[in-house]
């Protein structure tokens, strides 16, 4: 049985992790039989967001970890805790919390900085050889990491997150969100899910190939 680390970071696809997206990868590796460990950072969100009215929220504060767990059903550890050496592989659901709490890629492009226990733990898995899977906005958190490793990786179509994510040395490759990108040679797995207007069968459809092929890899 395959161990499988799902890095999320909050609750909503406004300030945190997608939840549906999120939900779909804990589905596609119950498919493929992995065991699956969530992990969020303990640490506060960079905002909170209305979801229903799409106006920040003043004066309030949330926890990613705290709030990922309702995703979780409460099995989740805080992401400092994550070793590479434990699993075989990772992967990050998307939702715009992505690039905002494990990274500023929604503010600062590809100029932009790496919360660190995040970094590290993609460098460790990266140097164990291990597939490393992103999913919506989070192959832009992935190229932020790795500059210039001429990763191939799909957000999509083109776009300006595209266009960002070659600045960083990559390459995008336009994919339907129904399918997912497999960079071999990298071990990098990416799926546009919700970066593309698209109906919700064809994100898990996308989401199912992206865990398949985690596991193949």
């Amino acid at each position: 049985m395959k161990k499988i680390a799902v890095i999320l970071c909050g609750s909503g696809f406004k300030d945190g992790s997608e939840i549906r997206e999120s939900v779909a990868v804990l589905w596609g590796l119950s498919l493929v039989g992995a065991q699956v460990q969530c992990f969020a950072p303990d640490k506060t969100q960079a905002d909170v967001i209305n979801c229903f009215t799409n106006r920040p929220v003043a004066h309030e504060t949330r926890n990613m970890i705290v709030e990922a767990a309702r995703i979780a059903r409460g099995e989740i550890l805080p992401l400092s805790q994550l070793k590479s050496s434990q699993f075989d592989a990772v992967v990050i659901p998307g939702g715009f919390g992505v690039a905002k709490n494990l990274c500023t890629f929604a503010t600062e492009g590809s100029k932009g900085k790496v919360l660190p226990e995040f970094k590290d733990a993609l460098i460790a898995f990266h140097a164990e050889n291990k597939p490393i899977g992103a999913v919506c906005i989070s192959p832009a958190a992935i190229a932020m990491v790795f500059p210039d490793k001429h990763f191939e990786m799909t957000v999509g179509g083109p776009s300006e997150a595209a266009q960002e994510i070659e600045k960083l040395g990559h390459k995008h490759i336009p994919t339907d969100p129904s399918n997912c990108h497999v960079d071999k040679k990298n071990k990098i797995v990416t799926t546009a899910a919700y970066m593309c207007d698209a109906p919700i069968h064809e994100i898990f459809e996308g989401i199912r190939k992206l865990t398949e092929e985690i596991v193949k890899l």
